[in-house]
């Protein structure tokens, strides 16, 4: 699977020189603490390291500033590979390594200028779309605000295209919200969460979603058939918050035309012009770089060996990819470096747990948790569809956990414990237990160290959209955690100001000690959480349901 594994270590271990030198200059991040005596409690000095004498922020605050957005196979990507490798191993941990998987091209913005020339001029705030092309200089060209959706869109603007930006998205009347913007969960809130969901299977709605993920490469083919010189579309949030998604990484999927995502209010003001009066001119320049020098990306790995090999192994994760339109601070840098800390934590007291620990730092998270997918597909079990080629990409994110038979490999048995954090940066209020009722009582013991942290609460609802989604699909014990959403949500998710300001340093001390805690529990228990049963072909949930011919 690594098919320039060479080629890519030996300009990755130049930038690992790079950042040992400079990591000698912030020695915060360097120096352990001396573990307290062994008469003093396992648990009573993980708080007290995780609390006393936390690194937490230091961490963060390298990732997120000097490092900044990591988007899969992006060159600020290769850095955190290889700095989290080097901060691993300098803290004590084992088998540190870099687990490679066929991902596609590496992208970047070099920099970025959209604005209106007429009828007068603004700077626009705007960004070009992840893995489209760049323009090879300044652009000036017209508007047309052509909505599409569907093929049978494209009819209505055969030939008014031609030299034209295409302004594709539908303009609303915007989204001011109408509840305050950061806020923590109420004991109430939380305790609506404990029901269970069953589950639905709807392969009719799978077809649809797959059908609006193709329709992508179609409009733009339409697009440049019809000689338009770029597409625009409105960001999905007011507040002038970008986000930049694209997801045409894979090598013979990059687009013909560059694309540009605009600030939802600027975006409404070019189609109010345009509605009545002649069109307005936008110049632009987007420069990005291609980087094809290796497909692959690459999961971090590290352990705190066990006692007892036969016991098998823990596994905590987050995913170290982003969004490159902030810094990726609360997605994913707080899940980051808090499973970071916990290790930081387990390392520096020379704990000897009877299972190993295993950390994991995912990539392809955003692109549908495709890291994730490829360590279980790779240790702990394959799903097969039945054209007998493997699913990749967004076909893969939908249609993996309906692919039957499950086969389970060797290694399957081993992993008896998984716990994910992706909720952005509020302190760890609980847990989810999936639905998995006889986990719920073992995982509450666990939790109840922390009852004082507000971190006290087992439920039953599952989660979805993380890196512990594939695992829960082939019954592996795979949880994530309830956390105050802050705002997370509301602003900060996958957007422009998803930086260091937006990390609560209490909140990501607690969460390290909690998950360092649940982690040690869950190593050392003689009880292990016990597995769901492994997933067989379903029946459709509704096999009544007619679908709408306009969801098409």
């Amino acid at each position: 699977m690594t098919l320039r594994k060479n080629h890519h270590w030996q300009k990755s271990s130049k930038r690992i020189g790079g950042v040992r030198k400079f990591m000698a200059a912030a020695p915060l991040v360097l120096f352990a603490v001396p573990a307290a005596g062994q008469q003093t409690d396992d648990m009573n000095r993980v708080i007290d390291q995780g609390l006393q004498h936390s690194q937490v922020m230091q961490v963060a605050q390298y990732l997120t500033d000097s490092i900044g957005a990591r988007m899969t196979n992006s060159p600020q990507m290769r850095r955190a590979e290889a700095w989290t490798q080097w901060q691993f191993r300098t803290w004590g941990l084992k088998n540190v390594r870099k687990d490679g998987f066929p991902f596609g091209r590496g992208w970047s913005i070099q920099w970025s200028s959209v604005r209106m020339a007429t009828p007068r001029v603004i700077q626009l705030t705007a960004m070009p779309i992840a893995w489209t092309p760049g323009t090879n200089g300044w652009v000036t060209a017209p508007i047309v605000v052509a909505p599409m959706k569907h093929e049978r869109d494209f009819e209505a603007w055969r030939g008014k295209l031609a030299g034209k930006v295409v302004l594709v998205s539908l303009p609303n009347d915007g989204d001011e919200p109408g509840d305050a913007p950061f806020k923590r969960l109420t004991d109430e809130e939380i305790h609506k969460l404990d029901r269970y969901h069953q589950s639905e299977y709807d392969p009719a709605g799978i077809e649809r979603q797959s059908k609006r993920f193709a329709f992508r490469a179609k409009r733009d083919a339409f697009l440049k058939s019809e000689r338009a010189v770029a597409w625009a579309r409105m960001s999905y949030r007011d507040g002038k918050l970008l986000s930049g998604e694209g997801y045409t990484y894979g090598v013979g999927e990059t687009p013909a035309l560059p694309g540009i995502e605009i600030a939802a209010e600027d975006y409404r003001r070019l189609a109010r012009l345009a509605k009545t009066g002649p069109a307005p001119v936008l110049q632009f320049n987007c420069n990005v770089k291609f980087d094809d020098s290796d497909v692959n990306a690459y999961n971090i790995l590290a352990d705190i060996p066990g006692t007892d090999a036969r016991a098998g192994y823990v596994m905590a994760g987050a995913h170290l990819d982003s969004w490159v339109a902030g810094d990726g601070a609360a997605d994913n840098g707080a899940g980051t470096v808090v499973v970071m800390e916990a290790a930081r934590i387990l390392s520096s007291l020379g704990l000897k747990p009877r299972r190993t620990i295993r950390f994991a730092l995912w990539a392809g998270e955003e692109q549908g948790l495709l890291g994730s997918l490829a360590y279980i597909e790779k240790y702990l079990a394959t799903r097969m569809p039945p054209s007998g080629k493997p699913l990749t990409g967004e076909d893969a994110f939908l249609r993996w956990p309906y692919t039957f038979p499950i086969k389970p490999l060797p290694g399957y048995k081993d992993l008896v414990a998984y716990f994910n954090i992706d909720n952005g940066s509020g302190k760890i209020r609980g847990i989810h237990a999936e639905g998995n009722v006889a986990a719920t009582s073992l995982l509450r013991d666990w939790l109840q160290p922390f009852a004082g942290m507000g971190a006290n609460t087992v439920v039953s609802s599952p989660t979805d959209g993380t890196d512990h989604v594939f695992m829960q699909a082939i019954g592996i014990p795979a949880y994530q955690f309830i956390q105050d959403p802050l705002d997370y949500g509301t602003r900060v998710h996958h957007s422009g100001v998803d930086t260091f300001d937006h990390l609560k340093a209490e909140d990501l001390r607690q969460a390290a000690v909690v998950l360092a805690g649940l982690l040690l529990e869950s190593a050392n228990s003689e009880k292990a959480l016990p597995h769901m049963p492994i997933p067989t072909q379903r029946p459709v949930t509704n096999p009544f349901k007619y679908e709408d011919p306009k969801d098409d």
